[in-house]
This record gives C-alpha cells, structure tokens and sequence, in this order.
C-alpha cells in the first residue's frame, strides 16, 4: 500500500527547511469555505505603540492572544494592547488544521471546548468577518473492544454536560461516513457540533472584534526586554518605546520560553514537529451530497477530515519516532522564523498513512499535493499553562497549547474573567502554570512531550499513569528504599506509593476500566491500618512556614476557620471573594506567631501563589518559607501507633497528653521531628515532619519498633478508601473552585461569625441566605467488578440529575461508594438514585455519612458508654 501512496509523493516539493512554502502549497492552503490555514494572505500593519501605558500588555498575535484581547476589551476593560513580533497568526495558528470538538477527557475543558464553539458559530455575524466554520461532527472510532469500554468510559462524564455526544453503532457510523472500511469498526463516539475552522479567518475575525471594542494590536513590534517595578506594573520595552502595564500577558506560542527567560523563567515548553497531508480531488468524495464528518481513529492514531473535494489528515507518531524542535529550547527560536514550516518527513508517518488507507481505502488511489510539517508547542502533560504565575507579581500566561484553535476562544473568556473578577471562574487547575516547578528539568519536558505526543490517541484509563522522564530529581528520602516494593504514583514531580507488594500479587501497572491487580492488595492495606498499624509517605505534601508580626492577622483573613492557638492544627479553607473553595490546609501555630502550612501535592505553588498576593495587597509583615522540598513526611495509623511511637520517645503520647488535632516538637530515635496528631485516614494516628535526610533513619525506626505489633507499609490508593469510609473529602473532586463550602458540607471547618472579615465571608452569607440548590450527598452502590472514580454521572427517574466526585470500593462494608452532588430535594438519607458505570447505571443509595466513624469519634462516644459503629 505504500508504494501506491509513496508514487503520488514523487512529484510533491517540500519547501526548503526554515523557508516559504513553495506556490504549489500556497495554493492547496488556501481554503474554500474555510480549510487548513491561509498561508499567502498577509495583513499589513505599521508598526506603532500609539501610547506608553496600558491595563494590560498580550504579548503575542496568534490565535489565542487576539482572542484574549477581543474578550477584554468586549467585557470593557480599557486599553489593552497587544504586541506580535511579525504579524497576526504567525507562528502554530497559521498552519493548524483548524479541528474544533467538543470533546475531552478533563471535564471543565469541556467548558472551554463548548464556549469556543459556540462562540466561533456567531463570530461571522458580530464582526463581519467571514471565518469559514464547517460543522459536519466527528466521530472516534472504536476498533477493539477496550475502546468501546473507555467510550463508554467517557460517555458517563458526559450525561452531566450540556454538550450533546452519543455512542453510536457500527451502522450509524457508516451511515454518517459512508467512506470507511467497516470491518474494522466496532462503535463511534459521535459528536454532531465538531468540525473545523480556518485558524487565519479566526484570528482575524477576533482581532476586528478587538478592535472594534478598543483594543489595540500593534505589529510588526517586538518585545525586547521586561522590566518589573517595585509596585507590581511592568515596564515592556520595545525598539519603538517602552509601555507601562499593570500586568503582561504571555500568548507567544514558540517564543513563550524566550519572555519567560526575560524575567528569569524557564517555561517547561518545546516544540513538535506535526504534520498533515492534503489530497487533491477524490471522485468519491466529490460526489457525496453532504460534508464528511471529522474522524480520529484512534488505534491507526490519526485524523482525518475533509479538505474541499479531497481529505485531510494528520498523525501523531510515537515517541520513538516523533521529533522535537529541541534547538530552539537550547539556542532560543531563529530570528525570523514566522509563517514557516519544516521540511516535510514521509517515511516517519508512513505506519499512520497506511492506517489511513486502510480505514479509508479511497486515500490508496489519492494524490497528495501538500505536506504541511510545522511546529506546535507542547508542555509536559500536552495541556496548556493558563493563569497568574507565582513568583512574579501580575505576571500571566497562556502557553504550551498542542490544540490552540479549540481552545482560543475558551480560554480567552476564561482568563477575561479571571483578569477583571480577581478569581477564576471555574476550577482549571490541570492548567494551572503552577503545576510545574524547579524539579521540571529540560530533559524531562522533553521526554514527556515525546511521550503525550505519542500518547495522543492512547486508551484513557483511570489512575493512568505514564513513566516518560521518571523520576525526576523531586523524589523523597525513602524512594530508594521503596521503588522495588511497590506501584509509585506521581504526584507533582514527587514518586509516591500507590500500593505495595507481596510476593503472591501480581505486580506492576496493569491499568483497567475495572478491578485489578491492586484491587486485593488495597484490601489488604486497608485491613492492615484498621487492624494494626500502617506507615505511608507523605513527604508530597505541600509545607509552608509562615511567621512574622502579622502572620495571625494574615491567616485570620485568609482562612474561614479561626486560627489555632499555640500547639494546635485545624483545617482550613481559603476561599474566594464569590465563595468558593480555593484551597483546603492543615495549620499549625508551632509558636506564638509561627505557623506551618501544608497542603496537596498538587496544590504547592497554586496555593502559595494566592497567599503570597494576599501578602502584597494588604501589606502584611509576614515571611513565609517553602519546605516542601527540604522537608520529609512519614504518617503512622493505626490501633498500634501510640504503642509503636511512645517506644520512640521520652515524651508522653497518651490520649490526655497528645490529644487529637495537637501538634509538638520532639525526637523519635534521637531524630527531630514536628508531630501532628491527625490522619486522613480517619485512624488514630500521626503525621510526623522531619529533615528529608532524616527520612530513612526514621522510617527505619519506626519499622524496627513496629515489628511485633506487625507493622507493614500502605499507599495513597488505601488511604483513599480509608478517607472515603470515613466521610473525608478531598481538595479539587468533593470541593475546588466550583463548590461553595456550604454545598460541600463544610460548615463545621467554616466559622462564619469570627470577628475577621475574611476572603468570601460576605459572599457565603448571602450564599446561606439565598438557600443551596444542591448538596453534597454520600452514596452506596450495588456494582459488579467496577468502581465509581468521579465525575460518573447521577441518574433519577430517567434523567441525569447530578454527578459523583470521587469514589471507590469500601472494603469494610464490601460495596462501591461515592460522593455526589444532587438537587437539594433529592438529598435525603434513603433516597434511591443511579449511578452510570461503564455504560450500565446501577442502584445507589443516599446513606447516613461517614459509613465508618474516626477514631476519635469512636473513643469519645465509648467513653460516654455507647458503643461505636466501626
């Protein structure tokens, strides 16, 4: 098949590397009605700055930057400019094949997918521009039964979504792509408002919109320097003046790394070389009545659209086989490289090609006449970075975008908001800049983009894990000592134990739409804490120390709880000025006036950054100190751990000593630690902080102690279990920036009538006032071999009424269980609901929660005389 296809290639003349595309790929570019990028049409501009200050300064034209600066403006923020180096589109915009879908796997990149859409359907009418969107649908295509398992995976994530998607037949499939090879279709799933959009028309329609609501778009002009003043503005120097901003926005595709490194930044982003091929005409193509709908077949890992009377398509190779711009991140992008492409490479995608021709055999007889090989920034983890950056005051970005044209508009509305409300308006925080750190080397963002690039069309499993630039240099002092023993998870650049193994189990990451090889060994961990004693690494854990004259003043207005005394910890919430829940930590008053911060792995940088704007705006006298790396932690649960610990120490650990939710100084083993007494596993236990050099002579101990009382290790995937049992609920799937604490079931943390008026305290009382439309509730389920992960939708009397937020099997009363968001009126204890699981919804029952009381729970009621339930 290759020979036919490599025969039409003989005569095709790739432009020369760093230069134009030849006429011929002008030609096959130039689409009619709205096709793949618009090379040949320049707009013209003199350069200008037309004035020295402004609100805010986009650097960079492509299609994401215009449209942030088209959403400011409309929404009425005055004078924003924009700055593009060379002109509007250049760079990835120009070149991309234009794909919008409403699909994704990440559920409020949903929202942004659908905004986009819509937005791109009534562009054409607002601006006069024309913008050449076609909207046939798509469909991904389902060749192995795994894939009908993760489609219908994906189909109960988007019962609860407004956006329309279905799981369709073979015969449906046909019906709507009569062109495919059937034999090799098991199911689609479809979505009927995909299609695509002329990226050049795009951007130009959003830049009239821009302008006509007074923005400013200068090109050709570019940024020189960055120069950050001691009141937070910005000075942005140009060849042609500096302007004056009170923030900068970074939009600048490929040269994102080069303004980063202006203000001593290094943004994880490298360029890909992607290519597409663009057939001539195909008779049978030609004579369809009706558009083909966009295709992703996913095993032969490609798309393939139509292209005007011939196809499109575009693969996505393997790691081994893919190719990074990797120069560029080591001797910065070429001077003048804009509306350029590479030097096309057939024989790298020629197993996709094939594919191709195969699923749709009218490509054996076609004719290519364009190859089109271009660069597309990818971060780490293929999703872009979108947000306010710590460390640098007024300092945002929105780079790193492998899919820019779906998400222009999406996440221009959406940092809009962001800019002019002081909060996000939803939770994106797997796009949060923040995310990465220091550990986020050269070399492991560019292993991890050779492996999200060829894992582009890879079976989405729950708990996926992918081992591309593993570990990094952010691993804790026990991995050494661990990595052997068992499944690591990872958690922010940090290694963590998922769950350990014993020489019966079957080891390694076996992933699966249902129970597997962790699924026993997890039960086993699970009894090993509720029975004896377990010890987990916890040394992910986000730690900050904050001190200073004005540290209980700071925290009072940051937190909704109050502030512990001297000795104690609390949980805590930060929220928003509308009342969500930013952020959930642990506090602890070490001394007067000294605290220590710790939160989520994943949440470091997301909640220091918030915090330390708070410092700025109210001027606070505060210093706050980032542990997380310096800084180990071990936690220890279980009937046993007093036992275990006090053999450890001099200090008394009795109940009436070291009561839960205190915290103190002392030495285990001649080892210094800061012990807090708490666990999330809802167990008597403890959390002990201690020097990370410190970590293998601790843990060592505390196993040596342990060993008559049968000590053994456990991992996240039990503490998870455990933490469900006991009605826990987690940061960023039972609340985020989505859920106001009240709806979260919250109040107990939330102290309302304190004194302090703290962040979002008026916005809950008029929350609580108005009434909640929905309540957290906690659920019981009647399942098979398959567990509730979150984000599963809810069903009633036939009609999705909600959607769980976490969930797993609980092995103490042997069913699945979940936490859900319902309508209040469907909140009650004993109210029957389903739940979707892989296609199938099963009974579920509203339960008194939690369905297993703590420890201390259990140890104050048995002192009253009752009898605890375990």
């Amino acid at each position: 098949m290759s020979a036919v296809l490599r025969g039409a290639l003989r005569w095709l003349r790739p432009p020369p590397r760093g230069g134009r595309p030849d006429p011929l790929a002008a030609a096959a570019l130039r689409p009619l009605g709205g096709g793949a990028g618009a090379q040949g049409r320049k707009e013209t501009q003199s350069p200008s700055l037309g004035k020295d200050r402004a609100d805010t300064v986009i650097i960079g034209g492509g299609c994401v930057g215009v449209s942030l600066a088209y959403h400011l403006a409309k929404a009425g923020l005055k004078d924003v400019v924009l700055l593009e180096k060379s002109e509007l589109t250049a760079g990835s915009t120009w070149h991309a094949a234009g794909l919008t879908t409403y699909f994704h796997p990440g559920i409020n990149l949903k929202k942004i997918h659908s905004y986009s859409i819509k937005l791109y359907e009534k562009l054409e009418e607002e601006t006069g521009q024309a913008v050449g969107f076609h909207q046939p649908g798509s469909i991904r295509i389902a060749s192995t039964p795994t894939r009908v398992d993760e489609f219908k995976y994906q189909m109960t994530r988007a019962g609860w979504h407004p956006t329309e998607q279905y799981l369709i037949t073979p015969e449906k499939v046909q019906e709507l792509f009569p062109l495919l090879n059937m034999d090799m279709v098991l199911a689609g799933l479809y979505n009927p408002g995909d299609g695509h959009i002329d990226p050049y028309s795009l951007t130009m329609a959003l830049a009239a919109g821009a302008r006509k609501c007074g923005a400013q778009l200068n090109y050709p002009v570019q940024v020189t320097n960055l120069n950050s003043r001691s009141d937070g503005t910005w000075e942005v120097e140009t060849p042609l003046g500096i302007i004056r901003a009170k923030r900068i926005v970074n939009t600048a595709g490929f040269w994102a790394r080069e303004i980063g490194k202006m203000i001593g930044l290094q943004h994880p982003l490298i360029p890909v070389h992607h290519q597409y091929v663009v057939t001539s005409t195909i008779p049978e193509v030609k004579a369809l009545k009706t558009e083909l709908p966009v295709i992703r077949d996913l095993e032969g890992s490609y798309y393939l659209r139509q292209e005007r009377d011939g196809l499109l398509f575009g693969p996505y190779e393997s790691e081994e086989k893919m190719k990074l711009q990797d120069s560029w991140v080591t001797n910065g992008v070429p001077p003048g490289f804009g509306k350029e492409l590479f030097e096309s490479d057939l024989d790298r995608i020629m197993e996709h090609i094939e594919a191709a021709m195969e699923m749709v055999p009218v490509l054996k007889n076609a004719d290519i006449i364009n190859t089109i090989a271009g660069p597309i920034t990818y971060s780490p983890d293929i999703l872009p970075m979108v947000g306010p950056h710590q460390g640098v005051r007024n300092y945002w970005v929105a780079i790193g975008f492998g899919y820019g044209i779906i998400h222009a508009g999406g996440i221009g509305k959406y940092l809009s908001d962001w800019i002019l409300e002081g909060e996000p308006p939803f939770d994106l925080i797997e796009l949060d800049p923040n995310r990465y750190g220091k550990w986020t080397t050269t070399e492991y963002t560019a292993a991890k983009a050779r492996e999200s690039y060829g894992f582009n069309n890879i079976v989405g499993y729950p708990k996926e894990e992918r081992f591309a630039g593993r570990p990094t240099e952010r691993t804790s002092g026990l991995y050494d000592l661990l990595k052997s023993k068992c499944s690591m998870g990872f958690h922010a650049g940090w290694e963590q134990p998922h769950w350990f193994y014993k020489p019966e189990d079957e080891t390694g990451y076996k992933p699966s739409f249902r129970r597997t090889n962790w699924f026993d060994p997890v039960g086993r961990e699970y009894k090993q804490v509720m029975e004896k004693v377990g010890v987990i690494d916890l040394s992910p854990f986000g730690k900050f120390k904050v001190k200073g004259t004005d540290s209980v003043k700071l925290l009072d207005h940051l937190f909704a709880n109050v502030v512990p005394k001297v000795g104690s910890t609390n949980i805590s919430h930060m929220l928003t000025p509308r009342g969500k829940v930013y952020a959930e930590l642990t506090v602890s008053q070490l001394y007067p006036g000294e605290f220590m911060l710790v939160t989520g792995s994943g949440s470091e940088l997301h909640d220091l950054r918030w915090i330390e704007e708070e410092v700025t705006r109210g001027d606070y006298k505060v210093e706050i100190e980032n542990m997380t790396d310096e800084m180990g932690v071990l936690g220890v649960a279980g009937p046993y751990a007093r036992q275990i610990l006090q053999k450890l120490t001099s200090e008394d650990l009795s109940d009436g000593s070291f009561k839960f939710l205190q915290s103190r100084h002392l030495k285990l083993s001649d080892i210094a630690v800061t012990a807090i007494r708490i666990s999330y596993t809802g167990e008597l236990g403890w959390e002990l902080y201690h020097r990370k050099e410190d970590s293998v002579a601790l843990y060592s101990a505390i196993m040596e102690a342990g060993q008559k009382e049968g000590i053994d290790n456990f991992g996240t995937y039990a503490l998870n279990a455990l933490r469900l049992e006991k009605g826990f609920r987690a940061w960023g799937a039972e609340m985020n920036c989505d859920t106001n604490p009240l709806e979260a079931g919250l109040e107990y943390f939330v102290k309302i009538n304190k004194p302090a008026d703290f962040t979002g305290k008026q916005a809950l009382k008029q929350i609580k006032e108005k009434g909640l439309k929905r309540r957290l509730v906690y659920l019981t389920l009647e399942t098979d071999n398959v567990d509730p992960e979150g984000n599963e939708s809810v069903w009633h009397n036939g009609k999705v009424i909600g959607n769980t937020t976490s969930g797993s099997f609980s092995y103490s009363a042997q069913q699945s269980l979940a936490f859900a968001y319902v309508p209040t009126e469907l909140s009650k204890v004993g109210q029957k609901l389903e739940v979707e699981l892989l296609g199938k919804n099963y009974p579920a029952t509203i339960i008194e929660e939690p369905l297993v009381l703590t420890e201390p729970t259990r140890m104050r009621l048995q002192r009253k005389g009752e009898s605890p339930k375990i």
